[in-house]
């Protein structure tokens, strides 16, 4: 009996190592996901018209998740930028399909497909954007 549970114990032990790594990957990508998306929707509520919001919006996400050391297969940054005026608020999703190739094993998917959103106000006392008329 005491054979067997040596020869079987540390290999119960990686296994629990293995699936503790592999939760603490995608608990930490979808940390990552959720500051992403605050720091895009943050760079688009600056911002003075829509198209700059958006730009904004999807650069700052994928430098927030490559500074973070996070990976995606495929990146998709939307932002609603309807209510971009002082007092409204600007939306932005941040979907990252992340990959859990190395943990098949487990029969964990290969790739999973994180978002999240965050909204953030834009300045009640900012100036809006300029339309190139003085009157």
């Amino acid at each position: 009996m005491a054979a067997e549970i040596t020869i079987a114990a540390p290999f119960l032990i990686m296994l629990l190592v293995f699936v503790g790594v592999v939760v603490h990957r995608g608990v930490d990508a979808r940390i990552r996901i959720d500051d992403a998306a605050h720091q895009a929707a943050r760079a688009a509520s600056i911002e003075r018209t829509p198209s700059a919001a958006t730009t904004a919006a999807s650069t700052t996400a994928a430098s927030a998740l490559s500074s973070a050391g996070v990976a995606c297969a495929s990146l998709s940054v939307s932002a609603s930028t309807g209510s971009l005026r002082p007092g409204g608020t600007v939306s932005v999703t941040v979907a990252c399909e992340v990959d859990f190739g190395d943990a098949l094993i487990l029969g964990v998917p290969a790739g999973k497909t994180l978002s999240a959103t965050s909204v953030e106000p834009v300045d009640l006392w900012r100036s809006a954007a300029n339309t190139g008329s003085r009157t």
